[in-house]
């Protein structure tokens, strides 16, 4: 049996960048996304080099989530490695002025997801004695920005998760990483600004981003290391990307 790889948030940036990667090395696919068209054509591209399965998937219905893993063919059902890529940011809005709603999304999504679908997969890993889970967060997870509030704090979030992951997995040869992308060119800036492609534009303007087939060669890379060997955390940035300043208000 190939191996099997399982992404969530598969329709698009890193999911989709890291789909076409592992498809080369002939693994097996589980693609998952809310946009079933564009996991379609996906499996479309892909198919003549491996087994595609595809199902459209909102990772916050756990009840959803439970359906598809029960229900994935016999070929698909040994999950090898899980990449939990589905995520997003909605707004920039200072705490004080941002939509509740925008918040619920970004805590439902970022977090409950992520944690329906390792609670899913881990028990088979576990019984099997082998996987490896990679977890997408952010820099925003360890280095605040104004308006970045509460999705920073969901990537906070999945950077401790994956760490108390690791220390409950002691003793097995499961393996967990966290993979915290800096400025990354992909549909994020879009779904943040609410489709406004000049304001997403501008996030880009005069620099060289990350592209999501950087992030897919270093999540593959992490997932074809030695098996005694574990990555626990990785921070990237664009060379165009720094810390900044510490803030000093001086009115």
């Amino acid at each position: 049996m190939p191996t099997t790889v399982l992404i969530t948030g598969a329709s698009s940036g890193f999911g989709a960048a890291c789909a076409r990667l592992y498809a080369q090395k002939g693994y097996a696919l589980v693609l998952l996304a809310r946009r079933l068209d564009r996991l379609e054509a996906l499996k479309s591209e892909l198919s003549q080099q491996c087994n595609v399965f595809i199902q459209a998937l909102d990772v916050t219905d756990r009840n959803a989530v439970s359906h598809v893993l029960e229900t994935l063919p016999a070929s698909h059902q040994s999950i090898d490695i899980l990449i939990n890529n589905a995520g997003l940011a909605l707004g920039i809005a200072p705490a004080h002025e941002t939509d509740l709603n925008d918040w619920d999304t970004m805590v439902n999504t970022n977090i409950t997801g992520l944690m329906h679908m390792t609670r899913a997969i881990l028990p088979g890993m576990v019984a099997r004695n082998r996987g490896h889970i990679v977890n997408i967060a952010s820099i925003a997870g360890s280095w605040p920005y104004p308006g970045g509030n509460t999705y920073g704090a969901t990537k906070a979030f999945v950077q401790q998760f994956t760490k108390g992951l690791k220390a409950d997995l002691l003793g097995t040869n499961i393996r967990v990483t966290e993979l915290s992308p800096g400025m990354a060119e992909t549909e994020f800036s879009l779904v943040r600004f609410n489709q406004d492609q000049q304001k997403a534009d501008s996030v880009y303007d005069n620099a060289t981003p990350l592209s999501a087939a950087d992030i897919a060669d270093i999540i593959v890379w992490v997932t074809s290391v030695p098996a005694h060997v574990n990555i626990n955390s990785l921070e990237v940035m664009p060379v165009c990307q720094a810390w900044g300043p510490l803030a000093v208000s001086r009115d």
